[in-house]
């Protein structure tokens, strides 16, 4: 009998939410994902130190903000190990400080490809991951246009999901288990079920949605709480998952849940793009999809500001 994580990767595509080598050459996800807070957890290992000197000798020599330069070379760098072990992509994060500026993510965002291309990564095996900011959301919409290929995140809304699938990005990653804790605060409930977590249901709706309407734009579900909430969504596209919960699936022997069907009715794709005012007003109007993206975005920007802190520390 297969244990419930085998049993998942023969329905959905594992991802590991994790800069940690070690946690990905122990699961064996095709691809992995990485963001501020990730490579600040990462870049605080003995292991990653030779890492954090040969991105902070490099930076010395570019000219510039050192400590932005050593902060970019440092995620390429993790990535590049990271290629070394998945037969994948790898998720590499643009500054969410530039979440709300379209040409700064664009620039940001080729500064990462070439620096992978100078390690000798293709950008075929990269994914450039952006804020679901209508902002975000554009300069991802330009950069697939230059074969450059982009993963939304914080992303927590039918109307996020609608306008990157109308921007022709690669991928989104809706967010389940932040969701479940708007829910779960606002609401005073605690005995949410997998049936019924607002999460789990946020992200099979976006994925219906994109099936009846043939979006070829890949759904990861993301940000878990438990394992129950993964196996509701067996299916989905790819789902990354934390290195505990990995583990929890490895060591579970039952039979994996139904998860998603397959089956979808076909519906027509909108007739008219989801306008930038339509997207402002539906994301407002949804309090939750508002407070969570802002949050994110904050959480991101105090991650990096560590990390750079750590780096200038380092120096």
């Amino acid at each position: 009998m297969m244990n419930k994580l085998e049993q998942l990767k023969k329905r959905s595509l594992v991802v590991a939410d994790t800069g940690d080598i070690e946690a990905i050459r122990r699961y064996q996800p095709q691809d992995a994902t990485t963001n501020p807070s990730l490579l600040l957890k990462a870049a605080q290992l003995p292991q990653y130190q030779q890492h954090v000197k040969d991105a902070l000798a490099w930076a010395e020599t570019q000219g510039g903000d050192v400590i932005a330069q050593a902060s970019m070379k440092l995620a390429v760098s993790i990535g590049k190990e990271i290629l070394q072990i998945v037969p994948g992509l790898v998720s590499t994060e643009v500054d969410a400080r530039l979440s709300f500026d379209t040409r700064a993510s664009v620039e940001y965002a080729r500064r990462l490809i070439t620096l992978y291309e100078q390690e000798g990564v293709g950008r075929e095996r990269v994914l450039i991951k952006l804020a679901s900011t209508w902002e975000g959301i554009a300069a991802a919409s330009l950069l697939e246009k230059e074969g450059i290929h982009c993963n939304l995140t914080l992303l927590f809304s039918q109307c996020q999901a609608v306008a990157c699938a109308e921007a022709g990005v690669t991928l989104i990653s809706p967010f389940v288990g932040r969701i479940l804790d708007w829910y779960k605060a606002s609401t005073g409930r605690d005995d949410y079920t997998a049936q019924d977590d607002p999460g789990v249901l946020s992200v099979a709706s976006i994925y219906e949605y994109y099936k009846s309407r043939g979006y070829p734009t890949i759904v990861m579900g993301a940000s878990f709480r438990n394992t129950g909430e993964i196996e509701a969504l067996a299916g989905c596209d790819r789902l990354t998952i934390s290195p505990q919960l990995l583990q929890e699936l490895q060591d579970d022997e039952g039979e994996l849940a139904t998860g998603l069907s397959e089956d979808v009715v076909p519906q027509a794709k909108p007739e008219q793009p989801l306008s930038e005012a339509e997207f402002r007003y539906q994301l407002n109007a949804d309090a939750m999809a508002t407070e969570k993206l802002a949050e994110g975005i904050r959480n991101f920007v105090a991650d990096q500001l560590k990390l750079e802190a750590l780096l200038e520390e380092a120096r």
